[in-house]
């Protein structure tokens, strides 16, 4: 593991010879070595790669055994000059039983064997004519190729500080895999060498299963099944390789290939252990695992010198999702909103909902969500209240804006003119109109908030605050302005989710809906409290607290993995590739950090709001934090960086 938390693993498919290990291993150092030439530090082969899979009866031939030991010795003596571990399948006779099992090995030592527990006994597979089953065999030590090694389902290997676990093929299929034992006693990973047939809607299965058992165990899963040269007497394999973590697949091969396939990826060690670290679910099942502590062996592997060179994706929108899933995300997303605001209507025995209308993005959102949830209720949409407030910044742009989306989505429209109170307010207070510092800027907020809530007040309704997750985070709103509703709708979801939320929207409005909507998209974001300049907006949020991409990326990593600013700046500057320099993303991480300490203190009375994500800065259950704790350790570590 390298110092931002990263292994480089990697799945190698040999096309096998049956019955020929001394040819087997030939191709498995070509693959080998292509994986140390890829940086990795882990390879896994397929379950009997030496001897192939469908020898049959050949199995129970000692002079297959005998060759599948000596070609094994053969690799290692081959390849002792390398730093990798490697783990490999072969059959292994201890006294009268014959165990399917891997290997793993580095350095030209097998430093320890872990059997097949779970032999199928079917249709297509008869291991159990060949096999014993771990659960038959008490384990202890083999001698293998003149080494004592030591043997069960009890051991974990250590690879510059991660562990990796084993399972074989069907034992993924059990009840409670080996798997997810090894994961409660510290397996970062698990590697699977498997054999298993293709047939008919079984690699969708099969995908299923091992993101599942990765996502339930929060750990990298390498999953390797033999392919080419496997007898076809009756069945075929079709060379399936797959790498998860926690449920995301990071890299696969391409099935049914007669040449040989090598994929790598790395897997965030870091990351996962956050993740267990976070469910307190996971952390009961370790504090109840009965079993003795696994034998940890070493591998002596050093620290990987270049696995930081990551060719893995890192999106750099890490809270939108790609492809299809977006439009499902943001279906979900709406109705969580919806249900939430449904839900506080009727418990409140409100009768209207009252929200600013600004034209922007944020307020647009929670109008949609209104309107959605008034219509779930089959209440009319006049209840729906929505203000106009023009101020001192307000441009025709985003006022046509508002006024548009309220006509087509045919609710109330109200508009209060809030220059003249502004004004008024400045002269009891004694300032100077001229100055236009933050109390210009936070009367105005503070005054919308006033008119909403009194007609509220006035309408038997609740104030629908629009602020959005971003916001909360750099604390970018006006104490007890627009800071404060009666219900946050917005409040779960960052900025660069809003937009693709918005723009999902329009896919599912009229025609007339939708026009309004791309305008509200390309629209610059501001908050319009200063004076526009000939007609144009003059303040732009982004030039003053920092791209919502960058902050949102920032916020992710940081809430939900826990992440210091060293490996954030890292990742971001992977992702951001071409678009922000090293230089801005440091510029706007500093900035990021010192606005998230200082501005808690906002956080720390939130109006209620839905939850919709995995990241959330409620007070009362996502996020806790004194608000006058200190970020000296994080703004150092980001003077540190290069």
């Amino acid at each position: 593991m390298n110092k931002y938390g990263f292994i480089k693993v990697a799945a190698a498919i040999p096309p096998v010879t049956v019955a020929d290990p001394a040819q087997n291993v030939r191709v498995m150092e070509r693959l080998l070595r292509g994986a140390v030439k890829a940086c990795a530090q882990v390879v896994v082969f397929p379950e009997l790669g030496l001897t192939g899979y469908t020898c049959g009866d050949l199995f129970l031939k000692p002079l297959l055994i005998q060759q599948a030991e000596k070609a094994l010795s053969d690799l290692l003596t081959r390849t002792k000059d390398t730093d990798i571990l490697f783990v490999a399948g072969l059959p292994v006779k201890t006294g009268s039983v014959l165990l399917n099992a891997a290997v793993v090995c580095c350095r030209g030592e097998i430093l320890g064997l872990v059997p097949k527990t779970y032999l199928p006994n079917c249709a297509e597979f008869y291991e159990q004519r060949w096999f014993t089953s771990a659960l038959e065999w008490n384990g202890g030590e083999v001698e293998l190729c003149g080494q004592l090694v030591a043997a069960g389902t009890d051991l974990l290997f250590d690879v510059a500080g991660v562990k990796i676990g084993i399972e074989i093929c069907e034992d993924l299929w059990a009840t409670v895999p080996p798997s997810s034992l090894a994961a409660l006693q510290g397996a970062d990973i698990i590697c699977n060498l498997s054999a298993s047939d293709a047939l008919a809607g079984k690699h969708a299965y099969v995908r299923n299963l091992v993101a599942q058992q990765s996502a339930r165990c929060r750990c990298g899963y390498v999953y390797v099944s033999c392919g080419a040269g496997e007898s076809t007497t009756d069945l075929v394999f079709d060379g399936n390789a797959l790498i998860y973590e926690n449920g995301t697949l990071l890299a696969h091969s391409q099935r049914f290939e007669t040449a040989a396939q090598l994929i790598c990826a790395e897997i965030d060690v870091e990351r996962l252990r956050a993740d267990r670290a976070l469910s307190t679910t996971f952390r009961s099942d370790s504090a109840c695992e009965t079993a003795e502590p696994y034998l940890v062996i070493a591998s002596g592997l050093p620290a990987g010198k270049n696995a930081a060179l990551l060719t893995r994706t890192i999106s750099p929108l890490p809270f939108v999702p790609a492809g299809e899933q977006l439009a499902e995300q943001c279906r979900e997303i709406f109705n969580i909103q919806t249900a939430g605001l449904a839900t506080r209507l009727t418990a409140a025995r409100a009768k209207t909902v009252v929200l600013g209308i600004s034209g922007g993005l944020d307020s647009t959102l929670a109008l949609l969500v209104c309107v959605r949830a008034f219509d779930k209720l089959g209440l009319p949409r006049k209840n729906i209240v929505g203000v106009t407030m023009p101020g001192f910044g307000t441009t025709d742009r985003t006022y046509q804006n508002a006024l548009s989306l309220m006509k087509q989505l045919g609710i109330t429209r109200r508009e209060v003119d809030i220059k003249k109170a502004c004004l008024q307010h400045f002269k009891d207070i004694g300032h100077n109109e001229k100055n236009k510092d933050i109390t210009y800027e936070n009367t105005q907020a503070r005054e919308r908030t006033q008119v909403l809530m009194d007609i509220a007040n006035q309408t038997n309704g609740l104030v629908v605050g629009t602020g959005d997750l971003s916001e909360l985070a750099l604390g970018w709103a006006t104490y007890n302005g627009d800071h404060m509703s009666m219900y946050g709708v917005n409040a779960g979801v960052p900025k660069t989710l809003v937009r693709s939320l918005v723009a999902w929207a329009g896919t599912q409005s009229t025609t007339a809906v939708k026009r309004v909507l791309d305008e509200v998209l390309n629209t610059p974001i501001s908050p319009e409290l200063l004076p526009a300049k000939n007609g144009k907006i003059s303040q732009k949020t982004e030039d003053l607290v920092g791209p919502y991409e960058l902050h949102d990326f920032f916020l992710y990593y940081f809430l939900r993995y826990g992440f210091g600013p060293e490996k954030i700046y890292y990742l971001a500057d992977h992702a951001f590739k071409g678009k922000f320099t090293a230089v801005v993303i440091k510029k706007w991480l500093k900035e990021f950090f010192r606005r998230f300490f200082a501005q808690q203190f906002k956080r720390s009375c939130l109006p209620d709001g839905p939850k919709v994500g995995s990241v959330g800065l409620s007070p009362r259950g996502d996020w806790r934090m004194p608000s006058d704790a200190s970020a000296a350790a994080w703004t150092a570590e980001i003077e540190r960086l290069k």
